[in-house]
């Protein structure tokens, strides 16, 4: 807004570009192409629904709070190639309406092609988008690796200029109200200098070797020269249940750790945390219940009946004070124990709400049961969190208004990014897998001042961790900071680089230098040239910093092996070779996991799922399958096989009952 009144002033010492944010994440929650934007909005219009992403997650004007209505605040520019979302206030009064902001809207922009052609000043992406690095050349516009620039569309991209329908030009003739535009050289952008890490706890495992092995092409592709010395963007990782944490960041991001703010005198003023007395703040109020000898259902059928008819119990006697406790969170460790307790949500727990008086309790009835879980539409989570911010008020909703939510069943979904302060009330069914997890999830409640929270942990007899948790409750829950455990991740392990290494070093080619990024350029990358040695240099140093000589090592042959199959496919006659998505007679280099088995040259497009999924194939032939048929024939034997040996007697049963030797006598 501080621009936009600047340049209104005609003082454009700040530039007339305005301020974008982008969000850069996966295909489910945002579209990838502005056509795919377009034929969305067709069908919501015509269907009332989104099939696949939708144009934006915001359901709310961030400036003003208008609710977006999508059918009247969405649309698509076929002339300048963008997706535009206004606010719809009626009284004109937001800066961000269609006819007060100029054409721009709200300034969000969530479409991978408008990201890479805008530039957005401050990128929200997710750790799985990096694996997009090697599969598209538009990425490198984000860490300003561009050199041409179109007046009406933006940033060019050799990927981006021959992508679906939109076909760029280097002049475009004037469209309605648009000028004629033309495409000029650009110097190169300044990369990111800033890198924030949200939840870095959450990088660890699989996903964060991966991630941690990413991140040397990203240094590289991000870092640029100062004074004739290189210089990379500054890293700063929040996170408030880690381990090991110097460890962790050292083989992520191949830095030191500076804690920030550092420690200081006072234990109970740790800057980001003040320590209160109860009276001030009540913080939660941990409660183990285990049901010895009972099915684990029947009691959380109880426990859940017994929590909901009392909040109704004070709700009645004190009123809007009761609301923190009126919505029941529900925390399961596997979607399975989930969906059991949503049918035992609809029956039995509603059954039982409304006989409660008999047990000097306060009847009530489920009126909105939501569920934060993968499998909901991404698209509904921000109207679904919107909506557990609404207050209980005892009067049935006006039309066009939400009821309250009563029950939210969630999965550790709920651990990360959900911020909502009235929520006072937690159910675990069950002890969460880490200590870290079991912090984070339960956190999600307590959070305001208004209403301390209280968090009932059901535990299941019949599991030993679960009852060991239970025996212990009071020691672990006074000391569970103590216990979180320590993070691993180990970026240049075996595994790690058959899965990523390829990715790595195609990233770094086609990044590295413009001539290389077109999908064609695969066909003239000189692999086993001089000019690629940097490459293989700046990974052999990566590895030998966070892993060591034997690594490096590694790194280097397993890089010689796939520069020799590299090479050798830009010899076969007859042959043009494209990195990937290649059109015509074009063979592509790399290969997704779900196209066959894993060679030299798959890489993966998503850091989390890194293994391929296995089908069964059940044959309706199968004798297996008949309950009345007899134990199968042995096989037959093979000529020149050896003997099968026969079933065990008596004496050789008496011989493996006898104990084993000594291994220090042997």
């Amino acid at each position: 807004m501080r621009r936009r009144e600047l340049v209104a002033a005609s003082d454009e010492r700040w530039g007339t570009t305005p301020f974008r944010i982008g969000m850069w994440v996966g295909g489910s929650v945002s579209a990838n192409k502005t056509q795919d934007v377009a034929r969305s909005l067709d069908d919501l219009k015509d269907t009332g629904w989104v099939r696949g992403a939708g144009p934006t997650s915001l359901v709310a004007c961030p400036w003003c709070g208008e609710a977006l209505d999508l059918k009247r605040d969405a649309k698509v520019d076929a002339q300048r190639w963008r997706t535009l979302i206004t606010c719809g206030d009626a009284r004109g009064r937001c800066p961000f309406t269609a006819r007060r902001s100029g054409g721009e809207g709200i300034p969000v922009v969530s479409v991978d092609e408008e990201i890479y052609r805008l530039l957005p000043d401050l990128v929200i992406a997710t750790a799985d988008k990096f694996a997009q690095l090697p599969w598209q050349g538009a990425t490198g516009a984000l860490f300003g690796r561009v050199t041409q620039r179109c007046s009406r569309h933006g940033f060019r991209s050799a990927d981006l200029d021959v992508t679906g329908d939109h076909k760029e030009a280097d002049t475009h003739p004037k469209a309605g109200d648009l000028p004629a535009a033309s495409t000029t050289p650009c110097p190169p952008r300044r990369p990111p200098d800033l890198i924030i890490q949200d939840e870095l706890h959450l990088i660890a495992g699989p996903l964060g070797s991966l991630f941690g092995l990413y991140e040397a092409a990203i240094d590289e592709i991000a870092a640029w020269e100062v004074d004739g010395k290189p210089s990379r963007p500054k890293v700063v990782a929040s996170t408030a249940t880690i381990r090991r944490a110097e460890h962790q960041t050292y083989n992520l991001f191949c830095r030191r750790l500076a804690v920030f703010p550092p420690q200081l005198i006072d234990a109970g003023d740790s800057f980001f945390a003040v320590e209160r007395p109860l009276a001030e703040a009540p913080g939660r109020l941990y409660l183990g219940v285990c049901g010895m000898g009972q099915r684990f259902k029947s009691v959380a059928t109880r426990v859940y009946t017994t929590v909901m008819a009392a909040a109704q119990v004070l709700y009645e006697r004190h009123g809007a004070a009761a609301d923190p406790w009126m919505t029941t969170v529900g925390y399961f460790n596997a979607l399975r124990e989930l969906g059991g307790m949503r049918r035992m949500l609809d029956d039995e727990v509603t059954n039982r709400l409304r006989r409660a008086e008999r047990r000097g309790l306060a009847g009530r009835y489920l009126n909105e049961t939501k569920e934060l879980t993968s499998r909901i539409n991404s698209s509904d989570i921000p109207a679904t969190l919107d909506q557990l911010g609404v207050r209980f008020t005892g009067a049935k909703p006006a039309k066009g208004e939400r009821w309250p939510v009563d029950v939210v069943l969630a999965t550790n979904m709920i651990s990360v990014g959900v911020d909502v302060p009235r929520l006072g009330l937690m159910i675990c069914a069950g002890q969460p897998k880490t200590t870290a997890e079991y912090i984070q999830a339960t956190s999600r409640v307590g959070r305001d001042l208004s209403g301390p929270g209280l968090v009932v942990t059901l535990y299941n007899w019949a599991r030993p961790r679960d009852l060991s948790h239970y025996e212990t409750f009071e020691h672990y829950h006074q000391t569970y900071y103590r216990q979180v455990e320590a993070l691993s991740v180990t970026p240049f392990a075996r595994r790690a680089l058959d899965r990523g290494l390829t990715a790595l070093m195609v990233a770094q080619a086609r990044h590295t230098r413009a001539d290389w990024n077109p999908k064609g350029a695969a066909q003239i990358v000189p692999v086993n040239q001089p000019e690629f040695d940097p490459i293989a240099a700046s990974l052999h140093r990566r590895a030998a910093l966070v892993a060591k000589s034997a690594a490096a090592a590694e790194v280097d042959q397993l890089l010689a092996t796939r520069r020799d199959k590299w090479s050798k496919q830009q010899r076969a006659p007859g042959v043009t070779l494209a990195y990937a998505r290649g059109r015509g007679d074009a063979i592509n280099l790399l290969h997704s996991p779900e196209s066959g088995p894993w060679t030299d040259f798959t890489a993966p497009n998503s850091l989390r799922e890194v293994e391929v999924g296995s089908n069964l194939l059940l044959r309706e032939d199968d004798p297996s399958d008949d309950p009345t048929a007899g134990y199968p024939d042995p096989p037959s034997p093979v000529e020149g096989a050896a003997e099968v040996p026969q079933a065990a007697d008596d004496a050789d049963l008496a011989d493996l009952a006898s104990p084993l030797p000594d291994p220090e006598v042997q």
